[in-house]
């Protein structure tokens, strides 16, 4: 189990204003810092209640040099931030399972799908805007971008790195070749449109081939996507999804440009989403990750894993 939408969570149910949509900021204080672990202690819960494992992901996704510096921020401070936020998760994960929250284990995940039912994992997320593919720009120019994130989470001992919201193949090998340079286990995860393109126009079954051919990851996830939006790219025949390991689902069936235009949050039809979720979890058989994006918070997730929250 991971978390669920921590941004749209922190926005419309507790009020916090997060410019940019960056959540690490949180880290800089002490009421920020017990916000995020109140966040992250209720899906512990959950994962006990589910006799699931726990991914704590860094709250990092707006976390690399462009974005840090929009914030006010300068490059030196990309490493200073994501080291603390595997800290920050570290100590948060022995004070879980001391305390009987979490199911037990904590330590860094090796991406093998086995070891420690709590694994702290580094966050990062697209260097552009989430729906957007923006300017072409190679593999290996996206690689020498993420670098400086993946260096700093390689740093701290958190073994696995996951890039989530990727609209493009060529960010998301550029992700995987710098996490290879870097030594550190590496998964990655793309978007969809409601006719399950990548937001560049790439059908997703393309995309996720081209990206094996390249440059494989460790594991490979869906997110910021309704169920039905993935779904749309299904085919009967369909060996790609063999490689899907992890979804992490929007409450709503609306579009990006939808959502980028609402003024409030969409949390879907929780019933629906988890009969959606299952008739898609039903056609990846490698499916071992499953947590939520923008919209849900601890009550989808949980509803998704069959328990309360």
């Amino acid at each position: 189990m991971t978390d669920g939408g921590l941004e749209t969570d922190l926005i419309f149910h507790h009020g916090v204003d997060l410019p940019g949509f960056a959540a690490y900021p949180l880290l800089d204080n002490a009421e920020g810092r017990a916000l995020l672990a109140s966040y992250y202690t209720g899906f512990s819960r959950v994962a006990s209640r589910a006799g699931a494992g726990l991914l704590l992901e860094t709250p990092t996704w707006r976390a690399s040099p462009d974005w840090v510096r929009v914030l006010g921020g300068s490059r030196s401070d990309v490493r200073r931030i994501n080291l603390e936020s595997v800290l920050f998760l570290a100590g948060l994960a022995e004070i879980l399972v001391d305390d009987g929250v979490a199911p037990g284990g904590a330590e860094g995940y090796d991406g093998s799908g086995h070891g420690p039912d709590v694994r702290v994992c580094g966050v990062l997320g697209p260097r552009g805007d989430g729906y957007v593919p923006g300017d072409l720009t190679s593999a290996e120019e996206f690689g020498d971008y993420h670098s400086a994130q993946i260096a700093a989470f390689a740093e701290s001992g958190a073994a696995r790195v996951t890039a989530y919201t990727l609209t493009t193949v060529a960010e998301a090998v550029g992700v995987v070749l710098a996490a290879r340079a870097a030594g550190v286990a590496v998964a990655v995860s793309f978007t969809v449109e409601t006719d399950g393109r990548l937001p560049d126009g790439t059908p997703l079954g393309e995309a996720v081939e081209s990206l094996r051919q390249q440059a494989a990851p460790d594991g490979l996830l869906l997110n910021c996507a309704h169920p039905s939006h993935i779904a749309a790219a299904l085919t009967v025949d369909d060996s790609w999804t063999a490689h899907i390991t992890g979804l992490r689902v929007n409450a709503s069936r609306q579009s990006h440009a939808e959502l980028d235009n609402a003024t409030g949050l969409d949390e879907g039809d929780i019933p629906e989403l988890v009969r959606d979720h299952a008739q898609l979890a039903a056609r990846l058989p490698r499916l071992d990750i499953v947590g939520g994006c923008c919209g849900t918070d601890v009550r989808h997730v949980a509803a998704l894993w069959g328990v309360e929250a």
